[in-house]
Order: C-alpha cells, then sequence, then structure tokens
C-alpha cells in the first residue's frame, strides 16, 4: 500500500471518499444480496453470479458515497460526523467526484453485462435509485425509504440473474431488506439529528421525532416477520428460524443502545446492523448445508 500512494498520494483521498476505509455500507449491502443469490440459487448460486454481484456490491455502494458526498459538499462542513470529507474539505473537486461516480457505474454496468437481458434491464432500476437517494433529503422527510429500496433491489436482480424469474419471494425479501435499512439508516440520522435541524436536511429521524424508537421497534418486528414468512416460502429448517430469533435478540440490543438517543451509542446500534445480516446469511448456510 505504501508504493501506491507513494506514486499517487492523492489515493487516500479517494479511498475516503468512497468510504473504503469503512467497509460497514459494504457488509449491508452484502448480506441481502448474499441471502437472495443463495435462496434463488437454492444453496449454490453459480460462481460468476457471485463473483459479479460481490464486486457489484463493493462498485455500487462506493458509487453511492461518491454521488451523496457529492449531494451533500456544501452541507457537510457543518456536521460534526461529516465535516472532514474530501469535497467538504475541498481537496477533491466536485468534477472528478462526477468523473469518479461515473467511471464506478461503467464498471458495475460492465459486470451486469455478465448476467442476462433480464438483469441488464433491472440494473437501470437500481442506477437510478442510487443517485436520486443522496438528492432526496432536500424534499422529502423519506430519504431512508429511497436508501432502502436502493438497497433492496440487488435481491430481485440476483434472482433475475439467477433464475430470469421473479417468484414471489422476491418481494418478500425485498420487504424485509427495505424495513431493515429505513431501521438502521433512522438510526443513523439519529446521530445527525440536531445538525440537520440546523441546515435543513430532513430524516426519518427528524419526522418521527419522539416516536422514533417505537418506530424503528415497529420496523424491526416487520423486518423479523417478512423474513418469517420467506422462511415459510423456501420451508427453511431449523437454522433459519434460530436466526431470526437471534436477530430478535440484536434488535433489542440495538433498542437498548438508542434509549437515551446518545449520539455514540446510536451509532453503535447501526453498526452492530452487520451482525443482524451476518446472522440471516448464516442461518440460510445452515439451511442448505443440513
Amino acid at each position: 500500500m505504501n508504493w501506491l500512494t507513494d506514486r499517487f498520494p492523492r489515493l487516500p483521498l479517494f479511498i475516503q471518499l468512497m468510504r473504503l476505509d469503512k467497509p460497514v455500507g459494504i457488509y449491508l449491502l452484502l448480506w441481502p444480496t448474499l441471502c437472495a443469490l443463495w435462496i434463488a440459487g437454492d444453496g449454490h448460486p453459480s460462481l460468476s453470479n457471485l463473483i459479479i454481484f460481490v464486486l457489484g456490491v463493493i462498485v455500487m455502494r462506493s458509487a453511492g458515497c461518491v454521488i451523496n458526498d457529492y449531494a451533500d459538499r456544501h452541507v457537510d462542513a457543518h456536521v460534526e460526523r461529516t465535516q472532514n470529507r474530501p469535497l467538504a474539505q475541498k481537496v477533491i473537486s466536485s468534477k472528478q467526484a462526477l468523473m469518479l461516480f461515473a467511471g464506478l457505474c461503467a464498471f458495475a454496468f460492465m459486470l451486469v453485462l455478465f448476467t442476462n437481458e433480464f438483469t441488464i434491464y433491472l440494473s437501470f432500476g437500481g442506477l437510478l435509485l442510487a443517485s436520486l437517494y443522496p438528492f432526496m433529503k432536500r424534499y422529502t422527510h423519506l430519504p431512508q425509504v429511497v436508501l432502502g429500496a436502493a438497497f433492496a433491489w440487488a435481491v430481485p436482480m440476483a434472482f433475475a440473474a439467477e433464475q430470469n424469474q421473479l417468484p414471489d419471494v422476491v418481494w418478500l425479501l425485498y420487504i424485509a431488506t427495505v424495513t431493515w435499512t429505513v431501521a438502521y439508516d433512522t438510526q443513523y440520522a439519529m446521530v445527525d439529528r440536531e445538525d440537520d435541524l440546523k441546515i435543513g436536511v430532513k430524516s426519518t429521524a427528524i419526522l418521527f421525532g419522539d416516536a422514533d424508537k417505537m418506530i424503528i421497534g415497529v420496523l424491526q418486528a416487520f423486518t423479523l416477520l417478512a423474513w418469517l414468512m420467506v422462511a415459510s416460502k423456501i420451508e427453511a429448517g431449523w437454522p433459519v428460524y434460530l436466526s431470526i430469533a437471534l436477530c430478535g435478540g440484536l434488535f433489542m440490543y440495538h433498542q437498548k443502545l438508542i434509549k437515551n438517543r446518545d449520539r455514540e451509542a446510536c451509532f453503535k446500534a447501526f453498526l452492530n446492523n452487520h451482525w443482524v445480516g451476518a446472522c440471516m446469511f448464516a442461518g440460510l448456510i445452515g439451511h442448505y448445508s443440513f
């Protein structure tokens, strides 16, 4: 890595812009994608699709971070958590950020070209959602819903790539991913709520107000219910039901963390959602292994 930074001294700035130094976002997008691939492939997804979607997750999450920072380049300097981002500090130009975003999207589209026509068509929906999300916080208090729709779009794409069709279970898994994403991204938004109120940025954390913890709990309950319906559809064995129960325990832990709305505790709850996704995927691995 040192020889790279010696030859390209600005590389760490672009790594920071793409948030490759903070991979939790990759994990949060990766777990639902892997779950969809495993269900669509009946426990044995094709190696080519596995490689394509893992790389696609990394690339599109990076692209999402770039366009998000571009959209927020004028407000990030006023938010405690984001004030040191490269675009906020003006150490990377807006033009460079847009060029990087375009390059990442082009690479992601190249990956999709190795799948099938149905998946290629669906990829345009994913690009639209990923591009719209960063700008939604200017116009609606529900940008987290748009993010959930964008993250969950990997689910129908995975089924399209594996099966060239979208069975009913796709939409149950899609709903589970959306409700889970809105829950954890609201926890994330709770960290910035005071700053967002000052600068006029909208979020579900602001919309929910004092009901934030309760609504997050409802969203978590809907996530578990949707996963129970997925389990029923695929005639899952005990590992999946055990993983759902463990996820319920993790959700209760999150409620404990956000109880006093402390910034650091809310951020810790957000980060812990990585283990929720890992737990669900582990349950599927167990189901298809026994």
